[in-house]
């Protein structure tokens, strides 16, 4: 990193005193990142934000005095910062951490309820990703913070998990299928987008980078919000008009074609452009079984994941979008999407409902 660039300051905010250790020693490997302090509790850190702001917080949930979702509340009423929060997730926890991502967190890092170190050791990829995607990040009342460079790494690419072609997708049908990919700020995005689809929508598969059992929550959230039918996807899941597929955390999800039917398979396989399930997985199957009986939009998110698949899903006919800059909370995912000239037509969050259900007319 240059020496004139900015480090991203974090405050870390957690009752554990190993996991503030453990997550500092994580942090710090970056040379881009640099823990300015930590706390905890949520009234200790509130003096120490008095004192200095910093860029990005990492939030436990559970802590003594006052717990994080309150005080995440209180930060974005009062002093907006991107917030990852950090906490010991079980499927019955997740709905808290939904309400985490509607108070305006950015993001979640899991954190077992044994073995912590050891686990945020082994993550420290993910957990160093999610710190710097927080600090590019929009939050209520801020501003993107200015784009900082990082070392390319080795990633690897869809091709990894994909099949080889079995042929080519069909020509034009009355049947199609929207592909939607998002990571951070995606749950909101994906909220409001998922609403706005009438109950005879086309059939929708979404990839957003979501941990193990936080997707089975976000699915069953959106149900009770949404007039389409929405799940997280199970292996052999048919592509059915009015309903929505999710693709689980922890899980690849892939479009496959049996005679003129829409299915998605659910399988294990090694992470794609570091995520799984991988955007760029679920766009570029779709692209070899659907080809122009697809839409693929690419929305808010840190990196390139989906880049290659947008690419690959307007080779193939596909109708392609991506939300733009000044409704992303991140512009990463959409930016290289473009880059790769894969988009077809840049939309602001809002109208991107009625962009694909107009591109869906036969």
């Amino acid at each position: 990193m240059a020496e004139h660039q900015k480090k991203i300051r974090v405050l870390i905010i957690d009752d554990s005193a190993l996991v503030r250790q453990t997550m500092t020693t994580v942090l710090e490997e970056d040379p881009e990142i640099e823990v300015m302090g930590t706390a905890a509790d949520p009234f200790a850190a509130a003096k120490r934000i008095k004192e200095e702001v910093p860029d990005v917080i990492t939030l436990d949930v559970e802590m003594p005095r006052m717990d994080g979702i309150t005080f995440l509340r209180k930060l974005m009423s009062q002093c907006p910062i991107p917030v990852v929060m950090c906490s010991s997730l079980t499927e019955e926890g997740s709905d808290t951490l939904l309400q985490a991502m509607e108070a305006g967190a950015v993001d979640v890092i899991l954190k077992p309820q044994v073995g912590v170190a050891e686990h945020l050791a082994d993550h420290n990829l993910q957990i160093r990703d999610a710190v710097k995607a927080a600090a590019k990040a929009r939050v209520k009342g801020g501003s993107a913070h200015a784009p900082r460079s990082t070392a390319p790494q080795k990633k690897l690419t869809a091709d990894a998990v994909l099949p080889p072609p079995s042929g080519r997708a069909m020509s034009r049908t009355t049947e199609m299928v929207v592909c939607l990919g998002a990571s951070t700020g995606g749950t909101e995005a994906l909220r409001q987008v998922l609403e706005a689809l009438p109950a005879n929508s086309p059939g929708v598969v979404v990839v957003q980078h979501m941990p193990v059992n936080f997707t089975r929550a976000f699915a069953t959230r959106l149900n009770t919000l949404c007039e389409t039918d929405v799940k997280e996807a199970v292996d052999g899941d048919p592509v059915l008009r009015g309903q929505v597929l999710i693709a689980p955390g922890g899980k690849h999800m892939m479009l496959e074609r049996r005679g003129a039917r829409y299915y998605v398979s659910v399988r294990d396989g090694p992470l794609v452009s570091r995520h799984r399930p991988s955007v760029d997985v679920l766009f570029r199957s779709v692209a070899r079984a659907a080809g122009a009986n697809a839409v693929g939009v690419i929305m808010t998110g840190m990196g390139d994941d989906g880049a290659r698949g947008m690419l690959e899903l307007k080779q193939a006919g596909a109708r392609t979008f991506a939300q733009d800059e000044a409704t992303s909370i991140v512009f990463g995912m959409p930016k290289e999407a473009i880059a790769h000239g894969g988009v077809e037509k840049i939309v602001p969050l809002g109208h991107i409902a009625s962009e694909l259900l107009q591109a869906t007319i036969r």
